[in-house]
């Protein structure tokens, strides 16, 4: 889920924020490149399309702010005369967009947040070592397996359903798994109670929940997010940046008595989200969507056809934009969590500053290009009419 302003009931309108994490991201210190030898990073820009023949450098030996990985895969990018630099200043460059998309206020908590984290994994021993990387087989449901497998939109959609534009549904984790995370993270939280340490929540909205990646699960996210998601969101999420996911925002909330009791209507900070229900048992909790929207019409109104409501099913995962609005109603009984990941695109982040047409996924910029190219056909109409009327005056004359 995402930060915003909280509502009571969700509306068909109203102000909303971006989704804001609470510190997933690590600061360590880069080494810098003279500064003779730095690229002019404000006159150059990304390509558009990745330079496939070019064999990105290894970052792993580099202390970032960033996954190293995410690095590798922003290098393919890179316009041509940086390409032939050497590493730190490419990293360097690379650096500089990344930082921009960090969300407001994330920069000030970096030092504390590294400092939380290295605690913490210094610390922590994992009650299910085995969730800490991944495992396949365990963790996913056969019928989802061989959709990965696959690896075509024939495959995807043999398992996944559309009950909504751009809203996902299918099943995926196996109900063991879903136990022992959900295990995982009560002793997590037993930890950090016994020990005294204070919890950074997933983001300014939820008042309960763990960062997973905090406690140890980054790399098994990471290959969640590469491995799984991001084929899907090739397929379906193109438009925003799908096929290059390159970090996540990994993330557990709860609901219920004692707990958060529901989510305001909001939009995520993420390009793609997944959401999955791991249990208990509990009642409510719907999620409601209420169509997509670029920052410029993140405040219009919902058409009909926008407005839909999913229940949560263990196990059962629902795949969206993270500009689809949506919230959660209140969860009348029982106890309820749920895994997320905010899966996030830096080369389209980069891109996205230089689009100006959003039609392909923002629901308002499609009705008003539809309704610009509505007017310009009725116009063009009038004046075929026009001429006709203006030839079939003039032949009449002609004939007396």
């Amino acid at each position: 889920m995402a930060s915003g302003d909280r509502r009571d009931n969700p509306p068909a309108a109203g102000e909303i924020k971006n989704g804001v994490a609470s510190g997933d991201t690590i600061q360590k210190q880069l080494p810098q490149p003279h500064p003779a030898l730095a690229p002019p990073i404000q006159s150059q820009r990304l390509r558009l399309n990745p330079n496939k023949d070019h064999k990105p450098e290894s970052y792993e030996d580099l202390q970032l702010d960033y996954s190293p990985s995410i690095f590798s895969s922003l290098e393919r990018y890179l316009p041509p005369t940086m390409l032939g630099m050497n590493r730190d200043e490419k990293a360097k460059f690379m650096r500089e967009i990344l930082l921009k998309y960090l969300p407001n206020g994330e920069r000030s908590r970096s030092h504390r947040h590294r400092e939380y984290r290295q605690k913490i994994i210094s610390n922590y021993q994992p009650l299910h070592r085995e969730l800490y990387s991944m495992h396949p087989a365990a963790f996913f449901v056969p019928s989802f397996l061989k959709a990965i497998s696959g690896n075509t939109e024939q495959s995807f959609r043999s398992v996944i359903s559309e009950p909504s534009p751009g809203v996902f549904t299918f099943e995926m984790l196996q109900p063991h798994f879903c136990e022992l995370m959900v295990t995982e993270v009560e002793n997590f939280e037993n930890w950090v109670n016994e020990t005294k340490i204070r919890i950074m929540r997933p983001n300014t909205m939820n008042k309960y929940g763990a960062v997973l990646d905090d406690f140890g699960l980054e790399t098994m996210l990471d290959r969640l997010m590469e491995g799984f998601i991001r084929p899907l969101a090739k397929v379906f999420f193109a438009e925003v940046g799908g096929s290059t996911l390159d970090s996540h925002h990994g993330f557990v909330v709860e609901y219920g008595k004692d707990r958060d009791v529901d989510l305001g209507f909001h939009v995520d900070d993420s390009e793609v989200t997944l959401n999955v229900c791991l249990g208990k048992q509990f009642s409510g909790g719907e999620l409601f969507f209420r169509g997509m929207r670029c920052e410029k019409h993140v405040n219009t109104g919902s058409q009909s056809e926008e407005i839909f409501d999913y229940c949560h099913v263990p196990g059962r995962a629902v795949l969206h934009r993270g500009r689809h609005r949506h919230g959660a109603r209140a969860t009348t009984s029982g106890h309820r969590i749920n895994l997320l990941l905010w899966c996030r695109s830096s080369v389209f982040r980069e891109m996205k500053k230089y689009q100006k047409d959003f039609s392909s996924w923002c629901g308002e910029c499609s009705r008003a290009k539809k309704e610009r190219q509505r007017v310009s056909i009725v116009a063009a109409k009038s004046e075929l009419l026009k001429i006709e009327g203006g030839l079939l005056k003039s032949e009449g004359e002609s004939a007396t």
